[in-house]
């Protein structure tokens, strides 16, 4: 399979608390070309040994946002509370997959424009209730802490540019996975740890426990990042096409932002840079502090339309971001700097 169809492949699946689809998706994948565990509820973990027992550590969450049940009416009607960061103005009508006993389908409320007084604003989640069209027979299917996810398909749209749910961060996931295709059975100047984490939409949780124990000599945090779009200020965002975004920033290993860039420069890989004043918002946050600290960088993915059903991004980005971590491996990372 090409990265496309593992990106479309792992969208369609879900991530979130006890449901685990994509996370036995990647895993079997990551299985052919690495030693793989589990560590926790959906993080998994790969080894591909090398010559030198210095560690660089590649983590792409793996969970996604959605919702969990919180009330079941005796009409069938759900209330829920977000499971991440969730934007409430785009809720009503929209088709989602409550997990219960079985997967079931279901719609957020709207009410008709005929019928509406004025603009409706909601301001909790909880307003806007979810229609299961199970009436009385809900409560046997539907129980108070079951999750729901939204259930857009992905989808090409003009030139490399494709559409789809959870792409934040599946596409990160894509590019380890592919990464680690790439590198294995070759002879590797460095080991290497892959991890896909969980819990990163709920506080990086994830990525904080499994850095402790795998204690990287140095990490890049792959995920996605803002990119061009209607209304985003040019200076607050990467452009789409325009390769792989190397994060600088003083929370960040600056030499390893300037080996990337290097790596990058001398194999000829499409990068832009990511200027961030402070905190990253992705693991490298967590990873670089993990035990006595982690040299860690960021390399993400533009996205637009980022936390909804039609997160939207170009596949040359794609594969920039996993020729430049192909070929930073195989250049043994600061080990060799």
């Amino acid at each position: 399979m090409d990265i496309k169809d593992i990106l479309f492949s792992l969208s369609e699946k879900d991530a979130i608390g006890t449901v685990t689809e994509a996370s036995a998706y990647a895993r079997e994948i990551l299985s052919e070309y690495a030693d793989t565990e589990k560590d926790g509820n959906l993080s998994v973990i790969g080894f591909i040994k090398g010559k030198s027992d210095y560690t660089i550590l590649l983590d792409a969450h793996i969970d996604q946002i959605g919702m969990i049940v919180t009330d079941v009416d005796s009409e069938g009607f759900l209330t829920v509370s977000n499971s991440g960061g969730i934007d409430i103005r785009a809720l009503p009508a929209r088709a989602v997959t409550v997990h219960g006993k079985q997967k079931i389908p279901a719609v957020f409320c709207s009410t008709p424009p005929h019928l509406a007084k004025g603009e409706s604003e909601y301001t909790d989640i909880a307003e806007i209730k979810l229609d299961t069209g199970l009436g009385v027979k809900a409560k046997e299917l539907v129980s108070v802490g079951d999750y729901v996810t939204f259930s857009a398909k992905p989808a090409c749209l003009s030139g490399d540019l494709v559409t789809g749910r959870s792409f934040d961060d599946r596409s990160g996931v894509a590019c380890l996975l592919e990464a680690a295709k790439r590198i294995a059975g070759k002879e590797l100047p460095v080991s290497v740890v892959i991890l896909l984490s969980d819990g990163e939409e709920l506080g990086m949780r994830g990525a904080t426990t499994a850095a402790f124990n795998i204690n990287a000599d140095e990490a890049i945090a792959v995920d996605v990042s803002f990119g061009d779009g209607i209304g985003i200020s040019e200076t607050e965002c990467g452009k789409l096409g325009e390769g792989a975004m190397i994060g600088v920033s003083p929370v960040l290993c600056r030499a390893l932002s300037d080996r990337l860039i290097s790596v990058a420069e001398q194999n000829g890989i499409k990068y832009q840079l990511e200027a961030m004043g402070g905190k990253t918002g992705t693991n490298a946050d967590v990873i670089s502090v993990s035990r006595g600290g982690v040299k860690t960088c960021t390399v993400s993915i533009p996205l637009r339309n980022m936390h909804t059903e039609v997160e939207t991004l170009s596949l040359s980005d794609l594969n920039s971001v996993c020729d430049l971590l192909e070929k930073y491996i195989l250049s043994g990372g600061l080990l060799n700097a």
